[in-house]
């Protein structure tokens, strides 16, 4: 791939034309490409029951996190449900994403959301911009429609989408460190104009390599390029790579599409803990997961403790607190964690709510305890952590996901 692409235009600001979050996802993981390899075997017992669109009312279902041990059985839903038997979800975590220079048509949007193993599609606009004098990947995005394909520490957020409502920046808190941004000030963003822009605060977002998202008045205000990329969901899909072909035959020779589950996977085996892991404890996110089920709960998929913490926080990116109060990478109501919190890898002493290294194995310990390292009642312990149909089904179909697509 060319370099050339990511030279900016007007002043800079590099808007229509060119899908620049995209294409900064491709470069970083040209370096990595060969160790991503689809795994051959799959988690054997990670099936995944139905699948639907979003309910209207489903945004913002408090956290439970209490223990299954009193629900009698996993309430089943059936394989393949037609629109009527629909189970009613909240999250999107998206598979893959493509953009085409000159943007997502509508045409293009309504074929690839009709290719096999494609539950949910969403366009946003897109553009690199300055925002106090760095660069930044902007993404504008309908707060309506974005907010189920965020983590739920974001979905659950008031303040969040009061913000952004009102046309203020949200970022990520890695974003707002390298931009310098505080919640409240208003800074420029230089792009098809300058313009002062409100900071509303921080988040977890879902999509890699985008620092900050505004509304969609904002992104026309700014220039952003329209439906510049498209966010895909496939939950459970046998082949992600085959999908990707077809979705590059959609776009055609000048589009890009990119496996985000992979690239999440490569992200959490390279993303820290803590700023200072003491030794022999688990330094990135990846070890993490395996570590807690392999110690905690022997039996229990790592992968189905990386899609909790994927879906819960974005690995700890939003640590809340939630409208519910639950708090942490793994967001547990406190209630809950006076029960199940426990030292785990972390320091001797009171365990710690906010700590990883604490927060995952304490998910472990409680999933085990309601039978989540046996096959046959993982499903009753995913719901136990969430008493929600949709939220086990996204679990599993996020691990089987990573079971598929992780690093050899």
């Amino acid at each position: 791939m060319s370099l050339d692409v990511f030279r900016c235009h007007l002043g800079g600001f590099c808007g229509p034309g060119w899908p620049y979050i995209v294409m900064y996802i491709v470069l970083s993981m040209l370096g990595r490409r060969a160790t991503l390899m689809v795994a051959a075997v799959a988690v054997t017992y990670m099936s995944v029951a139905g699948f639907a669109a979003p309910a209207a009312d489903a945004v913002g279902t408090p956290r439970l996190h209490v223990s299954s041990a009193l629900v009698p059985a996993f309430p089943q839903v059936a394989a393949a449900p037609g629109p009527s038997a629909a189970a009613p979800r909240q999250e999107f975590v998206p598979d893959l994403i493509a953009a085409v220079p000159g943007g997502i048509t509508a045409a293009q949007l309504a074929r690839i959301s009709k290719l096999s193993g494609v539950r949910a599609v969403l366009p946003v606009n897109g553009g690199k911009v300055t925002v106090n004098g760095h660069s930044a990947n902007v993404l504008g995005v309908s707060p309506q429609a974005f907010r189920p394909w965020t983590p739920l520490s974001t979905v659950g957020s008031a303040a969040v989408w009061s913000d952004l409502g009102k046309g203020q920046l949200i970022s990520t808190g890695a974003a707002a460190r390298k931009l310098h941004l505080t919640t409240g000030k208003s800074y420029p963003v230089s792009a098809a104009i300058v313009e002062r822009v409100p900071f509303g605060g921080l988040t977890a977002l879902s999509v890699p390599g985008a620092d900050a998202i505004v509304n969609l008045t904002r992104s026309a205000q700014l220039g952003l390029a329209k439906n510049f990329a498209v966010l895909i969901y496939a939950p459970g899909a046998a082949n992600l790579p085959a999908l990707m072909s077809r979705v590059k035959s959609v776009i055609g020779a000048h589009g890009q599409v990119v496996n985000l589950v992979s690239y999440a996977l490569v992200t959490a085996s390279k993303l820290p803990v803590a700023t200072n892991s003491p030794a022999g404890v688990p330094a990135n996110w990846l070890d993490l997961f395996k570590a807690s089920a392999a110690k905690y709960c022997p039996g229990l998929p790592w992968e189905v403790l990386a899609a909790i913490g994927e879906i819960e926080s974005g690995d700890g990116a939003n640590d809340g607190p939630s409208s519910a109060g639950a708090l942490g990478p793994m967001q547990f109501l406190p209630s809950t964690w006076a029960i199940w919190g426990i030292d785990g890898f972390g320091p001797a002493g009171s365990p710690d709510i906010m700590n990883p290294l604490d927060a995952v194995p304490s998910a472990a310990s409680l999933l085990c305890a309601d039978g989540g390292g046996n096959a046959a009642t993982l499903p009753a312990a995913i719901f136990g952590y969430n008493h929600a149909t949709w939220y086990v089904n996204e679990v599993l179909a996020l691990a089987s996901d990573y079971a598929r697509n992780s690093p050899s």
